[in-house]
């Protein structure tokens, strides 16, 4: 006898979608992308080497940017229907400085995380 799996509401399964948050920072820029596990595509990504981008920002370095790149990132993942993600920190990063302005402007723009 074969058992299926579980049927989960719609609901339900929009916010089980494996999206992953992975954040990298240099000297000079700021970069966030979000990664869809299973398939290793990148859903979306905001950077501060964007060319657009460059012109309006004073510094393309400091938290004050890294919360424009959160925010940019979450204006994208509401285009594209997306509304959860899992935050992935490295060893050495810290829920604090640039790493907390890129999540918090992500809640800000309305992304939940999981």
């Amino acid at each position: 006898m074969v058992i299926p799996p579980p049927v989960r509401p719609p609901r339900i399964v929009d916010f089980l979608k494996p999206y992953v948050l992975k954040m990298h920072f240099t000297n000079k820029y700021v970069t966030a992308q979000v990664i869809h596990s299973p398939t290793a595509t990148v859903a979306s990504a905001a950077s501060s080497q964007e060319k657009a981008l460059r012109d309006t920002m004073e510094s393309t370095r400091d938290v004050a940017a890294a919360a424009h790149i959160g925010k940019l990132l979450g204006e994208r993942l509401c285009q594209k229907d997306i509304p959860a993600v899992t935050v992935f920190l490295k060893r050495q990063q810290r829920y604090h400085g640039k790493v907390k302005a890129v999540i918090d402007s992500l809640v800000g723009a309305g992304i939940k995380l999981i």
